[in-house]
């Protein structure tokens, strides 16, 4: 038996402003979107590398406030990256904890993403 990375489900409330954060802000790529018919909730895929995340806008999908953790190898560059944007709702830093190198951003919908270059 062969277990798959888990894909995180992410709670949101609004199609502009996870796409506005998600696409422009970290640069996903949106891979589907999914709708039962015309003004119903949104269910997209966002993907930037290895990294698979779904947004839902359906109640009971997911809690608004959630964490996902994601390694990477290179925080630097992603850091440089997010800070010349100058997103106007995050300004993240980058942390020097004893496991690795963090640094964290919050979607508009609470939700938070902790990226980390382990030690």
């Amino acid at each position: 038996m062969n277990l798959s990375p888990a894909i995180p489900i992410l709670r949101i409330f609004s199609e502009q402003k996870a796409s506005e954060f998600y696409l422009d802000f970290l640069g996903f790529a949106c891979q589907w979107e999914h709708r039962f018919e015309e003004g119903m909730p949104l269910y997209m895929e966002v993907k930037r590398g290895d990294l698979v995340i779904h947004l839902s806008e359906h109640h009971g999908d997911a809690t608004p406030g959630s964490t996902i953790f994601v390694h990477l190898d290179d925080i630097d560059a992603l850091h440089q990256e997010l800070t010349a944007k100058n997103y106007a709702y995050a300004c993240p830093g980058v942390d020097d904890l004893a496991w690795g190198r963090v640094m964290q951003v919050a979607d508009p919908f609470g939700n938070r993403i902790r990226f980390c270059q382990p030690a």
